[in-house]
């Protein structure tokens, strides 16, 4: 046993620490799919279903049809879909096209779209058809021609020839996806390699500068065969994922659509991600048995009323990995009650498509923990000053990983990759620190440090403690400006109903664990927390409110 290597002792039953990983691209994983599960359903939208027959077919039409808009192998096409059949439709035909996939927000606002747009250099965009008064105020708009709409209620036409025939023939324009199925010519498709670009995933990474993190073939697909295989309990041809999670974040990517496919399962698909009468429906009616998630999910389903009266059954689940936010033990627990399945909690980023910490599925959870690495990912803890200086066993420092799911790099920053991928190790910004057995835990991020007159405070270690008070529904701690320390700590709370919570109340319950210059010199109350998508709390965003309102009354008082 691997003395740079003590989770492994920690491995599931069957778990190898090692894979071998074929020379596959991700339109080789479907093949595969298609090969051996032809008539299953490949995604289910509101009782329609897509076999994996169908959806190969329909994505080499669409194939065809890009290469003949002017696609060629490298070119970057835009993909700004919610979770419909067409997502996936679209996702393959580009790769197929020998595209790269550029997937973004349908509800980014113009400025927010026009930056990638722009950055990708984007060949085609595939857009649902909401998105259109969106594209059209763009400061610098994308060639119409160059455009192809579809709506979600055409994702019925995708299970029926005779039906896509008759809609692809109707006057829909010919910058709709259904005309250039029917209408698509076949032409030869080009020989991809698992070196070859498949994604650019737009991520702050370890500055905040928006960049597009460039995933090879081979990254993903490594990703996805390494998270099959630690999910040991999952069967190939008989699950049944719950893709709530967006499928244009590469956490839902992967997670749920590439290891759904690989694994020859069933997706279900859910466009809005806060739909829980949708999400309880889908579970109870198509027997859902993988649901990768964020803690906000979950907890939403253990507190719903309808869950609570007992309405559906969710027994069906299960795992379900949860992530981009820390995983409360109590939410954890409630929600495994309810369904009988796994609520595991893990760890990723855009930089390594997507994942490369679980915690064991059938083994030890621990609290708190993001888990141990996966096969054939390597981790070491690092001294923030000193990158050379590892750190002993239980000491926080950055977290340094390397594997076979390691980006390339990001597209047209050569400083910023240099800056982030060193010899061979992705710098990523994240604080953390292992336990004796492999274990590790985040701190926070680098940039997100607190400074109080030469003190180091890091926001996860307060929130940890005031999450545990009994008044306290949600938490976020960051530093905001002081004139005296240059920083102070705050705290933002979501109180649970009718529960009430001071700022000395919240300090006396924080001295209790962490030194005096860690307690929280503000608080505020809030109903919510500003989010990302995928449930990632945006403390840079309840920092900008503060300061912007601290601006405010600053200028009140003079006037």
């Amino acid at each position: 046993m691997s003395e740079r290597k003590p989770w492994l002792k920690m491995y599931d039953p069957g778990v190898p620490p090692s894979l071998s990983y074929p020379s596959w691209t991700l339109v080789d994983t479907l093949a595969a799919a298609v090969r051996d599960y032809p008539r299953r359903a490949c995604t289910i939208f509101r009782d329609q279903a897509v076999s994996y027959e169908r959806m190969d077919d329909l994505s080499t039409r669409l194939a065809w049809a890009l290469i003949e808009r002017g696609v060629k192998k490298g070119d970057r096409v835009g993909l700004l879909m919610p979770n419909i059949p067409q997502f996936i439709l679209a996702f393959y035909a580009i790769l197929k096209a020998g595209g790269v996939v550029v997937a973004m927000n349908p509800l980014y606002r113009p400025a927010e779209l026009s930056h990638q747009i722009q950055d990708s250099g984007l060949r085609v965009l595939l857009a649902v058809e909401d998105a259109r008064e969106t594209l059209s105020r763009l400061s610098d708009p994308v060639d119409p021609q160059q455009i192809i709409f579809t709506a979600a209620a055409d994702a019925v036409c995708l299970t029926d020839t005779v039906a896509l025939t008759q809609a692809g023939l109707e006057s829909r324009g010919a910058d709709n996806l259904l005309t250039l199925l029917v209408k698509a010519q076949p032409r030869p498709l080009p020989q991809l390699d698992p070196q070859d670009a498949a994604i650019f995933q737009y991520s702050g990474g370890t500055t905040g500068i928006p960049k597009a993190a460039v995933g090879l073939h081979r990254n993903l697909t490594a990703n996805t065969l390494q998270f099959s295989t630690w999910l040991s309990g999952l069967q190939r041809g008989r699950e049944v994922v719950l893709a709530a999670i967006p499928l244009y974040h590469v956490y839902g990517m992967v997670i749920a659509m590439n290891m759904g496919v690989m694994l020859g399962a069933s997706l279900v698909l859910i466009p809005n991600p806060r739909d829980f009468h949708e999400i309880l429906g889908a579970i109870s009616a198509y027997k859902a048995t993988l649901f990768p998630g964020v803690p906000g999910m979950y907890q939403a389903i253990n507190q719903h009323p309808d869950v609570q009266a007992g309405r559906y059954d969710l027994r069906s689940i299960k795992a379900c990995i949860s992530g981009s936010a820390p995983l409360r033990v109590e939410v954890k627990q409630t929600f495994e009650h309810l369904t009988g399945g796994k609520l595991l909690e893990g760890y990723g980023l855009s930089e390594a498509p997507t994942a490369t910490h679980c915690n064991p599925m059938w083994g030890e959870n621990r609290p708190g923990s993001i888990g141990l690495p996966l096969p054939d990912v390597e981790c070491r803890i690092v001294d923030l000053e000193d990158p050379a200086r590892e750190l002993p066993v239980g000491e926080a420092g950055e977290l340094l990983i390397r594997g076979p799911q390691i980006m390339a790099g990001y597209h047209a920053m050569p400083q910023e990759t240099a800056l982030t991928l060193r010899d061979g190790w992705l710098h990523t910004g994240d604080i953390a620190r292992m336990d004796a057995d492999g274990y590790f835990y985040l701190v926070g991020r680098k940039k997100e440090m607190i400074k109080i007159g030469g003190f180091q405070v890091w926001p996860a270690e307060v929130e940890a403690v005031l999450s545990r008070h009994p008044a306290v529904a949600d938490v976020a701690v960051a530093g905001v400006s002081d004139p005296e320390e240059g920083e102070a700590v705050k705290a933002w709370v979501i109180l649970k109903p009718g529960a009430a919570l001071t700022l000395q109340e919240a300090r006396d319950w924080c001295r209790q664990e962490l030194a005096g210059y860690k307690l929280p010199a503000m608080l505020e109350v809030r109903g919510e927390f500003p989010r990302t998508t995928v449930g990632k709390l945006l403390r840079r965003e309840l920092v900008r409110q503060h300061e912007e309102n601290s601006a405010g009354a600053a200028r009140s008082a003079v006037q």
